[in-house]
């Protein structure tokens, strides 16, 4: 999946995603646990909301992401900025770095779209490999509540400037996953277009990810509500979880 249709509205349709607000946690959290990284991996960047917001602040960031037009997206936003970060057209399974860094992150629900374990576990495995000893790696993820409750088998429409989007999702109860087909309208001089994406998100629970994350050489320190600092409710739609490479 490289994602090529939704690089072009992404932003748009990400419109309400706080990335200061979500930075400020991140830091927080990094903080709390001990350290706050000097060089970052962003993986799965997307088109570099985080990774510019991080390098903002002075940090150092590799950004790392599956597909290319999402890169590009995010290369032409930091140049017009003057930020320098150094973005890569890697899977989180196939992370070949230069060396090491001393923090990870991987944010907006990206873990749930590696719907296969044994991916999931190779990505882990990588994100570890490249971590410094004792470093950080936070993450979020869509809870099993959300996927069952929240999207499931519901349709959502997201009018934003110049762009249309018709989101339907198709849930399977038993693999805790879920089909979602993004149709978007996108206005260009007075018209019309239309285009669509499909992909696939797996909901995962606290204990399946744990384990993986243990095998990784990857210890859970804590696992908090979204943009919080208890431990989730049952209902919570976002969870995050904070790491410790052992």
């Amino acid at each position: 999946m490289a994602y090529s249709d939704f690089a072009s509205v992404y932003d748009r349709l990400m419109g309400d995603v706080n990335y200061k607000k979500r930075t400020d946690y991140l830091l927080k959290l990094f903080k709390k646990f001990g350290h706050t990284p000097t060089l970052l991996l962003d993986v799965a960047c997307g088109t570099g909301g985080f990774s510019m917001e991080l390098a903002r602040r002075g940090i150092e960031v590799i950004g790392t992401d599956m597909s290319e037009d999402m890169l590009s997206a995010a290369r032409e936003k930091s140049a017009d900025e003057g930020l320098d970060i150094l973005y890569l057209c890697q899977k989180a399974e196939e992370l070949d770095l230069y060396g090491t860094v001393d923090g990870a992150i991987c944010l907006m629900d990206s873990i749930n779209h590696i719907t296969d374990k044994r991916t999931l576990a190779a990505a882990f495995k990588k994100i570890s490999l490249f971590l410094e000893p004792q470093k950080l790696f936070i993450f979020d993820v869509n809870t099993p509540y959300k996927h069952e409750k929240v999207l499931s088998n519901n349709t959502f429409v997201l009018d934003e400037e110049g762009v249309y989007c018709v989101w339907q999702n198709s849930f399977d109860r038993k693999k805790l996953e879920t089909i979602i087909t993004l149709d978007f309208f996108t206005e260009e001089n007075g018209a019309f277009y239309r285009s669509g994406e499909e992909f696939c998100e797996r909901a995962y629970t606290v204990k399946e990810l744990t384990r993986l994350l243990t095998i990784a050489g990857l210890k859970t320190e804590a696992v908090f509500g979204d943009l919080s600092l208890k431990a989730p409710t049952d209902t919570e739609e976002r969870i995050f979880f904070v790491c410790r490479k052992i």
